[in-house]
């Protein structure tokens, strides 16, 4: 891994809400705005815009917790920015403080971890979780 950020440094990611984003369940639509979950997805997608620039070819980045607190409603149609900071640099690890916002509106906070692996041992990971028996 290349560690070219520093604790403090900050990506941005803009994302438009969409139908698809609300808060719906099996039993159907519960409110017409951004969803928790969705909010979670995006928040580690801007986190995981670090690993992007510093993993080797052969590495690859696997989310470890997402914490969202959400704050406010975001609206289908509106622009939510993302803003993650680096908070900590461990290893192989990056955490990240994340801020969700609608012009002044702050719709989530929340923190993310970000791990980078060696493909061939996350795969191994993997193989060896799937070939776990239970009993």
């Amino acid at each position: 891994m290349n560690w070219i950020y520093k604790i403090g440094d900050s990506k941005t990611f803009i994302y438009k809400v969409e139908a698809k984003d609300t808060a719906s369940f099996a039993s159907g639509e519960v409110h017409p705005v951004y969803a928790t979950f969705a909010i979670a997805r995006d928040a580690e997608w801007c986190s995981r815009l670090f690993v992007l620039d510093m993993k080797d070819e052969n590495e690859e980045g696997i989310g470890t917790f997402v914490e969202i607190k959400h704050h406010a409603p975001a609206f289908v149609g509106e622009e939510v920015i993302f803003e993650s900071t680096i908070d900590e640099l461990s290893h192989n690890a990056i955490n990240c403080s994340v801020k969700a916002s609608v012009g002044n509106r702050i719709v989530a906070t929340g923190r993310t971890r970000q791990k980078v692996l060696l493909k061939t041992k996350l795969a191994q990971h993997f193989e060896a979780i799937r070939n776990l028996k239970t009993h």
